[in-house]
């Protein structure tokens, strides 16, 4: 038995392409000489060791099987801090783009203050007679806003107005005998009350027009009303404002 494997063993050797083989040798003479040279319990295993075995993890498929001083995990652990050092040191002299000189910052705050009608368009044509190349987006970047109040949030607008605040919809109730019978409800957003109610089978723009004018008279209209996008919809504010 002893002779068959022997035998089969050459084979794999022969069949091994030279450079797996000498690859081979080269990590079991390593491992062996980091065990020779720990006298104490644990492995002590330097920079260099490390990066031999990142590299053999890299250049060899076979690496796996004859790693026995370390796991497999702590190998690949290396190759990527190895990876991120080395992309660490290539990105060194990397600056960025360059920065804007204090004067022409000075300069776009200054010409959008005294033109505030003006652009980053128009400003980057400007500076381009006078010699400063700059892009549009950098100018945008350094111009003075004019300040704004800010605007309201949809909360305090329905606060503000709910009393002048209106809301209409559409669904669809079945009946017994299978027909489809559409319901409009206006309903009071100032008290939670249903202003009006109307039903029909077949809705319309015109319709729902004239539920409107049922609904509202000329003095308690309200000055806003809000629904979907249904087509039904149409003549809303031509209906309210008439």
């Amino acid at each position: 038995m002893s002779v068959v494997v022997s035998l089969l063993h050459s084979l794999r050797l022969f069949v091994r392409s030279r450079v797996a083989l000498h690859l081979e040798i080269v990590a079991l003479r390593h491992q062996l000489a980091v065990v020779n040279r720990s006298r104490r319990q644990r492995l002590r295993l330097t920079s260099a060791d490390r990066m031999l075995w990142a590299w053999l993890s890299q250049q060899w498929n076979g690496w796996r099987a004859a790693l026995h001083v370390v796991e497999p995990a702590t190998v690949l652990t290396w190759h990527r801090r190895g990876f991120r050092l080395f992309w660490t040191w290539k990105s060194r002299h990397r600056t960025g783009r360059p920065g804007v000189p204090a004067d022409v910052r000075a300069l776009i705050r200054e010409m959008s203050t005294m033109n505030p009608l003006w652009g980053a368009p128009r400003i980057h044509g400007e500076l381009q007679n006078l010699g400063i190349s700059v892009s549009q987006s950098t100018i945008a970047k350094y111009m003075r806003r004019p300040r704004r109040p800010p605007s309201q949030t949809w909360r305090t607008f329905l606060t503000n107005h709910v009393s002048q605040i209106m809301a209409a919809d559409l669904f669809v109730v079945p009946t017994v005998t299978f027909r489809l019978l559409f319901v409009l409800v206006i309903l009071e957003h100032d008290r939670r009350q249903i202003v009006h109610v109307a039903v029909t089978e077949h809705p319309t723009a015109a319709w729902t027009a004239q539920q409107l004018r049922n609904a509202f008279s000329e003095n308690d209209a309200p000055r806003y009303l809000l629904h979907d996008r249904d087509s039904i919809f149409a003549d809303v504010a031509t209906t309210i404002a008439g």
